[in-house]
């Protein structure tokens, strides 16, 4: 097999998204984990106008597109079906069928009074949603639902089967389920901390399993490691930290790397860093990498060891503008990527761009830009504990 770091490396343009009538920012991709017989993957992007496109992977042609539903966040496939869930800041989260042309949502899972949803997660056997809040008066809280469909009850919206309101205190920006044990959750927040839960005890004292502390507003966290037993985070000033969660029960200390400001320590050869974009576990070949970015469209791959952050490859000639998303496909070795510059971009090691020529840049306001941007800390200032 070839080295991970020489895919990276040969990872060429082999299609570009179609035009759209309204360009707007891609903040979020995520493919479909089932195959359509003949029709390929679907591909679901969150835009910054509050809608999320389906897209055909091979393509890249917008199927249909799911509008009118501002304050969206996140955007996941659900693991056995063509579901796409998306939270809310109108207290919800939302669910759509991306094989139907509805607009609306199939599912609506409805949280508390007051409840503003900015993060959320699906477990990896579809059977638990949990979704963030934004801190209101005193509480910040994760929201659970039964993501079950109940043939008993057809109703299409759900009420929470409970809440836990006590681990964090400032808004919950990250949630993201164990990708092979669906009763393990790990939750960041503006408040520093990444908390990780076994959501199988009763109470929320209990269920928290452990506490890491990033010293900063958390902007990106995901699982990697044998067995998915470590967890990492990003943090809106540009940081990045790795636990080791093998290490609880031991004296060995779980922190393997703590890096306050990525920005100055990576050497990017003859480049500059301007954010980082989030992780990408390798299982194939149990190696951590880090994605980053420049704003001018660059695209920089970074793995990741105990001693550092080392680069490994820059993807240029793509993206004319900040790259906002992306998401790595472990079976063909694809990755897509979305950025400010309106476009989907599907990449594949050796490939040869079928069309060759360039977009301008197509750069674009969007009246959530302030609230969604992703390496910037202007909207997440850590607030300090009343």
């Amino acid at each position: 097999m070839e080295k991970i770091e020489e895919q990276f490396a040969n990872l060429n343009i082999v299609k570009r998204s179609s035009e759209t009538k309204e360009p707007t920012y891609l903040l979020g991709i995520d493919t479909s984990k089932t195959v359509q017989a003949e029709k390929g993957s679907f591909v679901a992007v969150l835009c910054s106008n509050g809608s999320i496109r389906i897209y055909d992977k091979e393509r890249l042609n917008v199927l249909r597109e799911f509008r009118g539903y501002p304050g969206l966040n996140g955007v996941k496939f659900a693991n056995s079906c063509d579901s796409v869930y998306s939270s809310c800041t109108d207290g919800t989260v939302k669910c759509w069928d991306a094989r139907l042309a509805s607009e609306k949502p199939v599912q609506l899972f409805k949280g508390y009074p007051s409840n503003i949803f900015i993060s959320f997660d699906i477990s990896c056997n579809d059977h638990v949603i949990c979704a963030g809040t934004e801190k209101v008066d005193d509480d910040a809280l994760l929201v659970f639902w039964d993501a079950r469909i109940n043939s008993q009850d057809l109703s299409t919206t759900k009420d929470p089967l409970g809440a836990y309101s006590e681990t964090h205190s400032d808004d919950i920006t990250q949630v993201c389920f164990h990708p092979s044990n669906p009763n393990m959750v790990v939750s960041g927040s503006t408040d520093g901390l990444v908390n990780v839960f076994d959501i199988t005890v009763d109470n929320e004292e209990d269920a928290l399993v452990t506490t890491c502390n990033s010293v900063s507003s958390v902007s990106y966290i995901g699982w990697s490691g044998k067995d998915y037993k470590q967890i990492y985070c990003m943090t809106h000033d540009e940081g990045f930290c790795w636990w080791d969660l093998n290490h609880l029960d031991t004296n060995e200390p779980i922190t393997c790397l703590n890096i306050p400001d990525v920005r100055e320590v990576i050497n990017v050869k003859e480049g500059i860093l301007d954010y980082l974009i989030g992780g990408l576990y390798h299982e194939k070949t149990d190696k951590l990498f880090v994605v980053g970015g420049t704003n001018t469209g660059i695209i920089h791959i970074m793995s990741c060891t105990t001693s550092g952050l080392v680069h490994v490859t820059r993807l240029q000639g793509g993206h004319a503008a900040t790259v906002r998303s992306f998401c790595w496909n472990m079976q063909d070795d694809s990755l897509l990527t979305g950025g400010e510059d309106a476009q989907l971009l599907l990449w594949k090691p050796g490939a040869v761009e079928k069309t060759l020529t360039k977009k301008d840049s197509m750069k674009i306001a969007s009246s959530v830009y302030q609230r969604v941007r992703v390496h910037s800390n202007d909207s997440y200032k850590k607030r300090k504990k009343q």
